[in-house]
């Protein structure tokens, strides 16, 4: 596989030209970059380029062997890993994030929740254990946990994240609506909700009125 890192705009095409290639009929073995081109509604020249990123070239009139290609988009997402996380905040969607088991096939595997309630603790439907906040920085040490995920109200998301960072915590997964400071080699990306939804409901409008 080709080692190279890639701009956040490839990075963000990958996860797409993988999912293509999963729903392909099991018996098809090659495929070709005009054909993820015309599937997707991309340029082929963008997909030749960014598949070159993180793998050999297809061969002339054959195109790329699946098997490998999956292989190599997996392997560069790091899919085939098993990183461990963390959640803190226990509610709705932080309970639903914990006992979703979908997050196995993207080399991701929280290691447990976390609440300041000490009613929370226990074990979710699924199994997942819940621990009091004050475990935090045990647990990471111990499972030698790199990602964080908050879920917490925006109030305290910055003490949260500060509290992941002094546990050893490179990556946050922040669903809150806050926009956190963290440390130069401290990576964050932002879920904003409330963001997305004003996004998908102004372009319903729009083609509404266009309609």
């Amino acid at each position: 596989m080709v080692k190279t890192r890639v701009s956040k705009a490839v990075l963000s095409r990958l996860p797409i030209y993988l999912a293509y290639l999963k729903d392909l009929p099991d018996d098809r073995d090659h495929i070709s970059a005009t054909a993820i081109s015309q599937a997707l509604k991309m340029g082929e020249v963008l997909v030749r380029k960014d598949l070159a990123m993180i793998c050999e070239g297809g061969k002339p009139r054959v195109g790329y062997l699946v098997a490998d290609l999956l292989h190599a988009l997996e392997t560069y997402l790091g899919y085939r890993d098993d990183t461990p996380a963390v959640l803190v905040g226990t509610g709705k969607l932080g309970r639903a994030l914990l006992d979703y088991v979908g997050f196995s096939e993207y080399g991701l595997r929280i290691v447990a929740g976390f609440d300041s309630n000490y009613a929370m603790e226990g074990n979710t439907e699924k199994g997942k254990q819940i621990y009091h906040i004050q475990k935090l920085p045990r647990i990471c040490v111990e499972n030698e946990v790199k990602i964080g995920i908050i879920t917490v109200p925006q109030s305290s998301a910055q003490s949260v994240c500060d509290m992941l960072i002094d546990a050893g915590i490179k990556a946050i997964w922040n669903f809150a609506p806050v926009h956190l400071r963290v440390p130069q080699g401290i990576v964050v990306k932002n879920e904003n909700l409330a963001v997305s939804l004003a996004l998908l409901s102004k372009t319903f409008k729009d083609l509404n009125e266009l309609n």
